[in-house]
């Protein structure tokens, strides 16, 4: 038989190898660009990480610097309101209305009436002042009243009108006010005392004003109504409502004038306690008067002329 050539697939897979070893370098170069673009892809996603990392930790700083900027800020309030707070007010008074046990719904009406005025420059405390109780509902009923309101004072006496209520009051009150356990309390515990009906309307702005300018000394103030029944020019003042500081309401509870003249008119008792006492300083000379008139400017009204020259 003829010999035919063997067909030589070396040729083949060289040419095969050959193209291998042409087209793999061509592969591989043709992969190189594609490699160099997810890697600056990669790269510009760790810049703009970086970038957030860097922008998120300023804002944290910004917000730890506002955060706390804000609590100084409520600190700093918080500081302002406790010290106004915490000021003490230019006036204490103690208004007591001497009541009965059973004038529940007056109470509460006077309740009403004090509890709607603001004074301003001071504290004013109201207080309902009456005898011991001596029904079952009283007890249970000024119970719950003391529990909710807090703002009465039983003395220890039988109740009565003209037979030394008002004596037992002022002998009582520095017993209750003095003789606390705060040491933070102020002295005195109220620089002004004022005795009231309950049938007497007290304007506390007009009250505190009048009292401003007035010492907190050796004060008896009041007003005396002007009918048939009483005399001006007698030194005491009407029982619907007097003043007195702080130091004579000691006077009373350690003086034994108070105790040897109980009974009487109350009003005038307490002018004769005042006048026996010599709690009452009188215009005697004319330097008292000179100087009493200035005290209360009471020329301010003058008006201005040709007719005469006075500085």
């Amino acid at each position: 038989m003829p010999l035919h050539p063997k067909p030589s697939f070396s040729l083949k897979s060289s040419t095969i190898s050959e193209a291998s070893k042409i087209n793999i370098p061509m592969m591989v170069n043709s992969l190189k660009p594609k490699n160099r673009g997810r890697s600056l892809f990669l790269f510009y996603c760790f810049i703009f990480i970086f970038f957030l990392c860097v922008l998120a930790s300023i804002n944290e700083v910004r917000f730890d610097t506002l955060l706390r900027f804000g609590k100084c800020a409520i600190s700093s309030n918080t500081l302002a309101t406790t010290s106004s707070i915490s000021e003490e007010p230019e006036l204490r008074i103690l208004i007591a209305v001497l009541t009965l046990p059973d004038q529940y719904l007056r109470r509460h009406f006077l309740r009403l009436i004090y509890g709607s005025q603001k004074p301003e420059g001071a504290k004013v405390d109201v207080k309902f002042v009456f005898c011991n109780l001596t029904k079952e509902d009283q007890k249970v009923l000024v119970a719950l009243e003391i529990m909710r309101y807090d703002d009465i004072i039983i003395l220890n006496c039988t109740e009565n009108m003209n037979k030394g209520k008002t004596s037992t009051f002022f002998s009582t009150l520095p017993e209750i006010f003095n003789e606390t356990n705060d040491n933070n309390a102020p002295y005195p515990p109220y620089h002004y005392v004022m005795k009231a009906d309950d049938d007497t309307f007290v304007r506390l702005n007009a009250l505190v004003e009048s009292l401003k300018p007035l010492p907190r000394e050796d004060l008896y103030y009041g007003f005396v109504i002007p009918c048939g029944s009483m005399d001006p020019f007698k030194h005491y003042m009407s029982g619907m409502g007097f003043v007195v500081s702080w130091d004579i309401v000691e006077w009373i509870h350690g003086s034994d004038i108070p105790k040897k003249h109980v009974e009487g008119p109350e009003d005038k008792v307490f002018g004769d306690w005042m006048k026996w006492g010599r709690r009452v300083h009188l215009l005697k000379n004319q330097e008292k008067w000179i100087r009493t008139l200035n005290f209360f400017n009471f020329t301010r009204d003058l008006n201005p002329s040709k007719m005469y020259h006075i500085s």
